[in-house]
């Protein structure tokens, strides 16, 4: 049978487009497998190639780590903490970490980095004023804040007029002494000796819980002697008569009781609106268990809790922090404070903790005192404002 594809190439004239198909599909598939083989060959290669490279790595040490940097000072507190063996820690230093040496010039050991994390991660997430005023850290004995609370004088000018003179503001200098902090866990001998006892993180706990209770009471009401001065030990006055370096109150208009939703309306602005953006309700739980029934006058709840775990409770759409320290309702109680503690309390601390190891004082127990300074003080009296029960 003749077909114009064997005529065509029986005439030898041009071939035809099944012709020219089947061409071009076979040049494109001989290019792939080229392509194909190459690939291949590069994959092969850059395997090998990585293959070396990781029997190389193997023989070689790690890099070390931040973790593997501190390890030394680590070891070395370790092995004090268990045997006394100080030979370590005395001939380690610190350089770049602000402190030559871990020997503390007032005597003890400084301890080592993840222990003094894990006591500031405590400290930090304790139900304490710590949690929400400023916190700053300091290499000296004191902390200075300077404040500005008046206002510079200003007016409006004229092109002809001769300008009078405007009045200056007034800088307050506040001094928040640093106070020495300690606690003094102790441990059997026997127990120190035990290679599978976590000294570290035992000596760790028990000083971050020592710390914590001690600073949580002293923000809320220390006397300022030896210790850090809470904010209820200021001078407190009528919110109505306010002035510098005291603390304003707002009555609930009932003595010894909290009375109507109305006081804590007139408590939170009681406090200017600069600071009620930040502003954080603080009670105890007795304080915290009637405030959580009150509500408005269309039976809504005052109070709400937080929508996912570790939300605060809110009250009046404010935060609440449950600080046990604060003093039960009572006729003349200040129980409820609000306002922005992060401008209106400062804690003044130096970073490094020391331990001083003394087996000799409560034999067979070996005695581990710690010591830290730290202070506090109200640094701005316009951003607390308290909740007296009381008719006036």
């Amino acid at each position: 049978m003749t077909t114009p594809e064997t005529m065509s190439r029986a005439g030898g004239g041009t071939p035809s487009p099944t012709e020219e198909l089947r061409a071009a599909l076979g040049g494109f598939v001989a290019e792939f497998k080229d392509f194909s083989t190459g690939i291949s060959a590069a994959l092969q290669r850059q395997d090998d190639r990585m293959t070396k490279l990781h029997a190389k790595t193997m023989t070689r040490p790690a890099l070390a780590t931040t973790a593997e940097m501190d390890a030394p000072h680590q070891k070395a507190f370790a092995a004090y903490l268990r045997s006394g063996d100080d030979d370590g820690l005395r001939g380690l230093s610190l350089e770049g970490k602000g402190l030559s040496t871990v020997v503390a010039a007032d005597g003890g050991y400084l301890v080592d980095p993840q222990t003094s994390d894990t006591i500031k991660s405590t400290l930090s997430a304790t139900a304490s004023i710590r949690a929400i005023a400023n916190v700053v850290h300091v290499d000296a004995t004191s902390y200075d804040v300077l404040v500005d609370h008046t206002e510079m004088g200003a007016g409006w000018a004229t092109e002809v007029d001769d300008q009078d003179e405007t009045a200056s503001p007034v800088i307050d200098r506040i001094t928040i002494p640093l106070h020495e902090l300690s606690a003094l866990p102790k441990a059997s001998q026997r127990l120190l000796d035990d290679s599978a006892f976590d000294i570290e993180g035992w000596l760790a706990q028990r000083i971050a819980d020592k710390f914590a209770r001690s600073e949580a009471a002293a923000f809320v009401k220390g006397d300022g002697v030896d210790k850090p001065r809470g904010f209820l030990s200021y001078p407190r006055v009528d919110n109505d008569v306010w002035a510098w370096g005291n603390i304003g109150t707002v009555p609930t208009g009932v003595n010894g009781e909290l009375g109507e939703t109305d006081a804590m309306i007139d408590l939170v602005y009681a406090l200017e609106a600069e600071y009620r953006a930040n502003a954080v309700f603080v009670m105890n739980s007795r304080t915290a268990g009637s405030v959580r029934k009150l509500k408005d006058a269309d039976g809504r709840f005052l109070w709400s809790d937080g929508l996912s775990s570790g939300e605060p409770a809110r009250l009046l759409g404010y935060p609440v922090l449950i600080a046990e320290d604060m003093p039960d309702a009572a006729t003349g109680a200040t129980p409820i404070a609000f306002g922005d503690f992060g401008a209106g309390y400062t804690v003044a601390e130096r970073p490094d903790l020391r331990v001083l190891r003394d087996p000799f004082s409560a034999k067979p127990h070996v005695l581990f005192y710690a010591t830290k300074r730290v202070g506090g003080a109200v640094s701005d009296y316009a951003a607390i404002k308290l909740l007296k029960f009381a008719t006036a």
